[in-house]
């Protein structure tokens, strides 16, 4: 009865940090290779899908609010995509062993960057 609390949960709490720019997919594959079993290549082809509809409305929330640049996206969003694919295919190329160390390591060095203060621009 209560097994939808959890994902839910998380869901919203993702859904937040990824409208912030802050990256919700990452406690969405925690939650799930950690907590409900799931495992790796799973987990990531469901954080790619719950990011789809947070993206969008994140990015219609920005352009209204004119926080998008034009020129710049201009050349970004070729090379994010090809990025992307590269990313996806090495992904899926490699062994899940070999992605959870490096997606460790991420998050270490993630957690202890958040202990020092960041200058203000």
């Amino acid at each position: 009865m209560t097994d939808w609390i959890i994902p839910f949960l998380c869901g919203l709490g993702a859904s937040i940090l990824s409208a912030w720019g802050v990256g919700g997919g990452t406690l969405l594959l925690l939650v799930m290779t950690l907590f409900l079993g799931v495992d790796q290549r799973t987990a990531q082809g469901i954080n790619l899908l719950f990011f789809l509809p947070t993206a969008v409305s994140a990015l219609i929330c920005h352009a209204r609010g004119g926080y998008l640049d034009k020129p710049t996206l201009k050349h970004a969003v070729p090379l994010a995509v090809a990025a992307a694919l590269a990313g996806a295919w090495i992904a899926t190329a490699l062994d899940v062993e070999l992605l959870r160390r490096p997606f460790g390591v991420y998050l270490l060095l993630s957690g202890v960057s958040l202990l020092w203060p960041q200058k203000k621009a």
